[in-house]
């Protein structure tokens, strides 16, 4: 008779340990900041810098071209969604012949993420400045498009080493964009809080942006000139951004990358109209999550709140809206139950295509 064998102490402590994991980034905070990009280059010891910027973010990337001088090799102004590989391809093609040495990513999600498949590819030192409240510029985490389909990984490497953040430079965003970007930003730190690998740091993370984006979205949708709460929102952006690169993502990220890969969907939008289904779907799995987040927004139903703040965006609150055909949904539905993200409720095929026919 074969007796069990007996776990070492060392597989005893494997169980219960969970890691924490910092990311090394040097992040510069406050008004005028933008205006010590090229130093921070300089820092680097970079002497060749591809400036990556997205349209909405012509007038800032001027004045950092600028600021840059005879370090600045060359300019990519198309990054697109969901950072497609052919854009990619005509980007590298710009470093080669420029020779960069250095990228500097200005704009929203989609220069940051740009940026970062030219840092994968080459492995140069990346700045990010954001001008949006979408987090991935404090993220390991690249999410690429070809053929319809979003393929994400993580690396510590692709995360930027210097991340420069200047609440003027959010000043110009129009209401609806500040909206969504800020709901996005909210989901992050939401799934963060039911995910498997959380921690106490993780959760009081998680807890202080959420707190600070439910506190300072209707005041900057109040007044968007005011610099005091565009401040306290790109900061608990930022918090997101960290709660999104040391937790994984479950169901909410998960719909929101099959859907934007295979319709080639706005990002924030579609975070905008997923989260308060997906807060629905999970919260009575997540007992934990549900009772931080009812005493953050004093409500027994904290996805009513962020529906709420959903239904206000005066553009597409639906899929339907945003061009997603109803007959598509079976086949993403069917996707994200093959293969699912860790969640606290793992949802079939059927319970997929239920949550998105009630976003639809």
């Amino acid at each position: 008779m074969s007796l069990p064998r007996s776990r070492s102490a060392a597989d005893r402590v494997d169980v219960q340990v969970r890691v924490h994991e910092m990311l090394p980034a040097r992040v510069l905070v406050g008004p005028g900041a933008v205006r010590l990009v090229g130093g921070e280059v300089e820092r680097l010891g970079a002497r060749r810098a591809l400036l990556v910027a997205t349209p909405s973010a012509s007038a800032p990337a001027g004045q950092v071209a600028g600021d840059l001088g005879p370090r600045l090799a060359a300019r990519f102004d198309r990054p697109a969604p969901h950072t497609p590989v052919a854009v990619t391809a005509e980007a590298m093609a710009v470093v080669e012949e420029a020779g960069a040495d250095c990228v500097v990513a200005i704009g929203g999600g989609s220069a940051i993420g740009l940026a970062k498949a030219v840092a994968a590819r080459t492995g140069i030192p990346q700045v990010a400045v954001p001008t949006t409240y979408a987090g991935s510029e404090m993220t390991p985490v690249l999410g690429e498009t070809e053929d319809g389909v979003k393929t994400t990984r993580r690396d510590p490497a692709l995360a930027p080493g210097t991340v420069v953040y200047d609440p003027a430079l959010t000043l110009g965003m129009p209401r609806g964009l500040t909206r969504t970007s800020a709901m996005n930003a909210l989901a992050h730190a939401v799934e963060a809080l039911w995910a498997p690998d959380a921690t106490m740091v993780s959760d009081a993370l998680a807890t202080e942006s959420v707190t600070g984006i439910l506190a300072a979205l209707p005041e900057v949708l109040d007044d968007p000139s005011g610099t005091e709460a565009r401040a306290r929102l790109q900061s608990a952006a930022w918090l997101a951004g960290i709660c999104l690169a040391r937790t994984r993502m479950g169901l909410h990220h998960q719909l929101a990358h099959v859907l934007g890969g295979a319709f080639d969907l706005p990002h924030a939008e579609l975070h905008t109209m997923l989260l308060a289904h997906v807060m629905a779907f999970n919260l009575p799995a997540a007992p934990a999550a549900a009772s931080r987040l009812g005493r953050i927004t004093g409500t027994g139903d904290p996805a009513a709140m962020v529906a709420e703040l959903a239904h206000a965006y005066e553009g597409p609150t639906s899929l339907s809206e945003l061009g997603v055909p109803r007959d598509g949904l079976p086949g993403v539905a069917e996707r994200v139950a093959a293969d699912p993200y860790p969640n606290p409720r793992p949802p079939t095929a059927a319970e997929v295509q239920a949550l998105l026919e009630a976003a639809w």
